[in-house]
């Protein structure tokens, strides 16, 4: 089973990754930041990830220490669960429509960490009191961390929760796609021979 458990500890945050790449979808996840523990229990259900979070921070400041460090630490735990990635499909891409909105992620489990984000937001955007800003600070620090080059574009929508709900189910489906075992592939999946 491709598995890792990643801890950090800082004087902003304390946060704990539980994951299991060949799982059912099960997740526990607390980051104190209910629509973060929202879109990530999305992620996982989609991406078929077992997933415990377990995330303290100093959130009574702002949500962006806890965020961004929770991206920071799921990154390292998809890269310690992938191993030495012999067999992996390595590419995954999915399209997701969330009502009125409509997102896009391609990925490749590449080694080279790259973000590209094309995301935009109405100009009034509310989501409670969460920024929705943080999401792409999110996305930079998970790959950053996995070493993974994805790209997020949402060419259309209106309402921000679907827009960032759509961007999170199309990143676990095309994460299950590119972590998924090929029979076919016979080491690791580059003509360099290493990720």
């Amino acid at each position: 089973m491709r598995k890792a458990r990643i801890e950090r500890k800082t004087k902003e945050t304390d946060i704990r990754v539980d994951i299991n790449l060949d799982g059912s979808g099960a997740y526990t996840v607390s980051t104190s930041i209910p629509f973060l523990d929202h879109m990530l229990s999305l992620m996982c259900k989609h991406g078929l990830f077992d997933l415990k979070i377990g995330a303290k921070g100093d959130i009574d400041i702002d949500d962006h220490h806890t965020v961004e460090d929770t991206g920071i630490v799921l990154g390292k735990a998809v890269k310690q669960a992938l191993g030495d990635m012999r067999g992996i499909s390595r590419y995954g891409q999915a399209s997701v429509p969330m009502d009125e909105a409509l997102a896009t992620v391609c990925l490749d489990i590449s080694g080279r960490p790259f973000l590209v984000y094309k995301v935009e937001f109405a100009k009034k955007s509310k989501l409670k009191d969460f920024d929705p800003d943080l999401i792409e600070d999110f996305l930079h620090a998970f790959v950053a961390n996995s070493g993974i080059t994805l790209h997020a574009v949402c060419p259309y929508g209106r309402n921000t929760h679907h827009i960032i709900e759509a961007i999170f189910k199309a990143l676990g489906r095309a994460l299950r796609q590119a972590v998924s075992l090929d029979p076919r592939v016979k080491g690791v999946p580059s003509t360099k021979g290493r990720l």
